[in-house]
Parts: structure tokens; C-alpha cells; sequence
């Protein structure tokens, strides 16, 4: 059996004030899930937990997001995360306070008979 895309989720999240990149990552993930509810495995006749689940993430620094944390708001599946450059930062006009805007989409896979 294959892995087949099947969905592919798409989001964005921030940190005001606080310049957490894992906080603006875990934030776009949040925002790319939570406005759906997946019901292809199940019609597909396969479980929730059948599914693999590969997120990337585009911050500035991607060296700077946790990517266990960004992992554990996957609520079943097998979960992989890839942190790479990209979203935005944004200084305010003290020099004092940075502002991280991530983006994520959430691909999820299914085992599949291949055709």
C-alpha cells in the first residue's frame, strides 16, 4: 500500500509581544485543524490513527520553533513537522517588541491499495 494525499490544511497564527516562534507555529497548526472535522478515513473505512500527518511550517527562524511541541496539537495520526524559512516578523517602532507570523498546512496522508 501507498501513501495517497488526501487533504491538504492550511493556517497562520502569531505571537504579538512575545517573539515565540514554537507560539506563532503552534498557533497557524491550530488554525489550519481546528475549522474542520476530518471524516475521510473513516470513509475511506479507515481509522483516524491510520492517518500520517506532515506539517510544514514557515517562520523566519525556524531554528527557533520546538517542533515536538508543534507535533503534540496533532490529535491522532502519525505526525511528522518540517520547520523551514518563510512567515514574517515585525518590529515595532521602539525597536523593543517583535511580532512572528507563521504559516502551516497540515497534509494528510492514507494508506491506500494502489490502482
Amino acid at each position: 500500500m501507498a501513501l495517497k494525499r488526501m487533504i491538504v490544511e492550511l493556517g497562520m497564527g502569531t505571537d504579538l509581544r512575545g517573539s515565540d516562534y514554537t507560539k506563532a507555529a503552534i498557533r497557524a497548526l491550530k488554525d489550519a485543524l481546528w475549522h474542520n472535522s476530518l471524516t475521510i478515513a473513516p470513509a475511506l473505512g479507515k481509522k483516524p490513527e491510520d492517518m500520517h500527518v506532515k506539517v510544514l511550517v514557515g517562520v523566519p527562524k525556524p531554528q527557533l520553533v520546538d517542533k515536538a511541541a508543534v507535533a503534540e496539537v496533532l490529535p491522532y495520526g502519525t505526525r511528522e513537522v518540517e520547520v523551514v524559512e518563510g512567515g514574517l516578523e515585525i518590529m515595532n517602532d521602539e525597536g523593543t517588541n517583535l511580532t512572528v507570523i507563521a504559516n502551516a498546512a497540515a497534509v494528510v496522508y492514507l494508506k491506500l491499495e494502489a490502482k
